[in-house]
C-alpha cells in the first residue's frame, strides 16, 4: 500500500498503529512532546517530529503543530488512535481540508455521534431503546428543573454532553442535592471539554456495560464483531474487559448486534467504532457511540482473528470490507486487564516514577500491548496506563486461569500498579460466576484492602525475580529499598 501515515498519538496505541502500518508496508511518521523523545515506538518509525512541550494542549492536542508536521513530512494520512484528538470533529475536518486522509469517520459523523444528545436523538428513529432522560437546555428556574427531574424519577445521573473517559458525570440521589450537583457538573464539563452543556438520565442502579464493535466501509456495508463486557470499572473507567459478554443469551447477542449495525448503517459509518449499551434485567439501552478504536479492542481481535487497525487503514484507503457477517467467526474467550500506574490501596490514585524492573509474561494465547521498557518514566502529564495484558483461551474459565498465571509472571517495579486489584477481582466468586455489574469495585474495595496484602504481592514478585535468575541484570542496591520501603520507591 503506497501510503505514508503520521501517527498522531503516543505510547501503547502509537506502537500498535506502527506495527499495523509495517505489516501493510506503510511508511510512518511519529510525533512526540519534548519529554517523550525516548518513547519506544520512535525508534522504529521512519521519521519523527517534535510537536511541542510536555503539556498535551501544547503538543498532542495542538492541531496546527500536528498539521505542520504532516505537511513537513508529506504524509498521505493521519492516524489518531484513541484519546487526544481521536474524536475531535474539528481535527478530522482540518485534516481533510489540508489534503490528508483522516483514518476514521468523517467530521460530520464524529460531530453527530460524539455529542451524546444528538446521538440519542439520531438513533431514536431506528427504534433503538435509550435510557429515559432529558437532553434539552436546562431552564433557569430551579423549580422547573426539579419538575423535569421528578418526572424522570430519582436517582438520576448528570452527564457532560461532550464527555468521555468517565469525566463530567455525577449521580444525584435526592432533590436537595440537585441544583448544586448541576452547577458542579457544568463546571467540570467546561473545564474538561470546553463545553458546559449537560444532560440528565435515569440512573440505572445495577447495569452491565456491554458494547459491540462495528466496522463499516462507507459503501453501505457494516458488520459487528461480537460483544464485549466492560462492567468492572472505577470512576466510570474500565479496569477489566472481556469478549464475548457472558451475561447475554445468544438471542440477545444477535438482537444487540443488529441494533449496533443499524446505528452504523444509519450514518453510513466508515472505520471502526463501538456502540455502547447498558444492560439490566434482560433490557438493553443505547448509551453512546465511540467513533474511534477502543482501548479494549484487543479482546475482539483475539476472538475474531482480525487486525482492527489494519481494517481502519484499509477502509480509509477506500477498500470495501473483505468479509460478511455470515463469514465472521467468534472463537473462544478473551480477557484484558489495564495495567495502570495507580495505587489500588489508595482509591486508585495515579502514581509516577521510573520503571526499574519490567519483565512480561509470555506463552500461547498471551498478548501484551505496551510502549514501556526499563527506564521509562510514568509522568504527571499523560494517562497512567502502562500496558494492556490480554489472554485468549477456549472458554471463560480457562481464560481467567490463564490471566491469573500471566499476572503472576508480570514483573514491574518503580510505580504502584493495578495488578493486585485485577488479581483480586479475577479470583472473586462474583466475577468467576459472572454475577456482577458496574458497582463491582465500589462493593468489594474494602474486601480487597482487608484480604489482599500489598506487601505479599511485592514479596511474591521479588521471589519471582530470584527464581528467574535475573540478579545479574538487576541493581542489587534497589532490592532492599523496594522490599523495606515500598511506598517511597518512586
Amino acid at each position: 500500500m503506497s501510503f505514508k501515515v503520521l501517527i498522531a498519538n503516543r505510547g501503547e496505541i502509537a506502537l500498535r498503529a506502527l506495527r499495523a502500518c509495517r505489516e501493510l508496508g506503510i511508511a510512518t511518521v511519529g510525533i512526540y512532546s519534548d519529554v517523550d523523545k525516548d518513547l519506544k515506538h520512535l525508534r522504529f518509525v521512519d521519521e519523527t517530529v517534535c510537536v511541542g512541550p510536555a503539556s498535551p494542549v501544547e503538543s498532542y492536542l495542538n492541531i496546527p503543530s500536528i498539521l505542520s508536521a504532516a505537511e513537513l513530512t508529506e504524509v498521505d494520512a493521519i492516524y489518531p488512535g484513541y484519546g487526544f484528538l481521536a474524536e475531535n470533529y474539528d481535527f478530522a475536518d482540518q485534516c481533510s481540508k489540508s489534503g490528508f486522509k483522516f483514518i476514521g469517520p468523517s467530521s460530520e459523523i464524529i460531530k453527530t455521534m460524539g455529542d451524546k444528545i444528538s446521538a440519542k436523538n439520531f438513533i431514536k428513529k431506528y427504534g433503538i431503546p435509550s435510557v429515559p432522560g432529558y437532553s434539552g437546555d436546562l431552564p433557569d428556574n430551579e423549580t422547573e428543573i426539579k419538575n423535569i427531574v421528578n418526572k424522570i424519577g430519582y436517582p438520576i445521573i448528570l452527564k457532560a454532553t461532550a464527555g468521555g473517559g468517565g469525566r463530567g458525570m455525577r449521580v444525584v440521589q435526592i432533590e436537595d442535592d440537585l441544583i448544586n450537583a448541576i452547577e458542579i457538573t457544568q463546571q467540570e464539563a467546561a473545564n474538561a471539554f470546553g463545553n458546559k452543556k449537560i444532560y440528565i438520565e435515569k440512573f440505572i442502579k445495577n447495569p452491565r456495560h456491554v458494547e459491540i464493535q462495528v466496522v463499516g466501509d462507507g459503501k453501505g456495508n457494516a458488520i459487528h464483531l461480537g460483544t464485549r463486557d466492560c462492567s468492572v470499572q472505577r470512576r466510570h473507567q474500565k479496569v477489566i474487559e472481556e469478549a464475548p459478554s457472558s451475561v447475554l443469551t445468544e438471542k440477545l447477542r444477535k438482537v444487540m448486534g443488529e441494533a449496533a449495525c443499524n446505528v452504523a448503517k444509519s450514518c453510513n459509518y466508515h472505520g471502526a467504532g463501538t456502540v455502547e449499551f447498558i444492560f439490566e434485567n434482560n433490557q438493553f439501552y443505547f448509551l453512546e457511540m465511540n467513533t474511534r478504536l477502543q482501548v479494549e479492542h484487543p479482546v475482539t481481535e483475539m476472538i475474531t482473528g482480525l487486525d482492527l487497525v489494519e481494517q481502519q487503514i484499509k477502509i480509509a484507503n477506500k477498500e470495501a470490507l473483505a468479509f460478511s457477517q455470515k463469514e465472521l467467526q467468534i472463537n473462544g474467550h478473551a480477557i484484558e486487564i489495564r495495567v495502570c500506574a495507580e495505587d489500588p490501596f489508595n482509591d486508585f490514585l495515579p502514581d509516577t516514577g521510573v520503571i526499574e524492573l519490567y519483565d512480561l509474561p509470555k506463552g500461547n494465547g498471551i498478548r501484551v500491548d505496551d510502549c514501556t521498557k526499563i527506564g521509562s518514566e510514568v509522568s504527571i502529564y499523560y494517562d497512567p496506563m502502562i500496558s494492556k495484558l490480554i489472554v485468549h483461551s477456549e472458554n471463560r474459565e480457562q481464560a481467567i486461569q490463564k490471566m491469573l498465571k500471566a499476572i503472576d509472571d508480570y514483573t514491574i517495579y518503580g510505580v504502584k500498579t493495578t495488578l493486585p486489584f485485577c488479581k483480586f477481582a479475577l479470583n472473586h466468586p462474583k466475577f468467576r460466576n459472572g454475577d456482577f455489574d458496574t458497582r463491582f469495585v465500589a462493593l468489594y474495595m474494602e474486601e480487597f484492602k482487608l484480604n489482599f496484602s500489598e506487601i505479599s504481592f511485592l514479596n511474591a514478585g521479588l521471589a519471582a525475580i530470584f527464581n528467574l535468575k535475573k540478579m545479574n541484570s538487576i541493581d542489587k542496591s534497589f532490592l532492599p529499598s523496594a522490599a523495606n520501603d515500598w511506598r517511597n520507591n518512586r
